[in-house]
């Protein structure tokens, strides 16, 4: 089943692809672009841009800056959240400050989330995945 999309979306998300904040390039470039599972960034879902995502999973990304813990951030991201679950979409969601003190705690709790998503992996440790590369 392919997702929604609008496509009047294309050009910000592009955008937000090539300007990533530092830190999503540091989970894109540290994590999750080398991670077995296919991840996009930016992807395009209904009336939303979520960060990361992975298809086949059905597992979303946010990393959030300090403007999504004001009121009306509050609710968009409620609002979106409840959207995405309605499509069997599980997100994940992270203040940036996270990325910086603990990269590989965010690193393991996305791990365990694909885990849970997905039974092929569940005897893949994260320490056996960076061993591959």
């Amino acid at each position: 089943m392919g997702l929604p999309r609008n496509n009047a979306l294309v050009k910000n998300a592009q955008e937000l692809r090539t300007n990533m904040t530092p830190a999503e390039r540091r989970l894109w470039f540290g994590f999750l672009r080398e991670y077995p599972l296919l991840f996009r960034s930016q992807k395009i879902v209904g009336p939303y841009i979520v960060d990361f995502f992975c298809n086949k999973v059905r597992l979303s990304i946010e990393l959030d800056g300090s403007q999504h813990y004001e009121e009306p951030h509050i609710k968009r991201d409620r609002l979106r959240t409840n959207y995405l679950e309605m499509l069997e979409i599980q997100e994940l969601r992270f203040p940036n400050s996270y990325v910086w003190e603990n990269f590989e705690g965010v690193c393991e709790v996305i791990h365990e989330a694909a885990q849970g998503r997905r039974n092929d992996l569940v005897s893949l440790s994260l320490s056996t995945l960076r061993k591959k590369r």
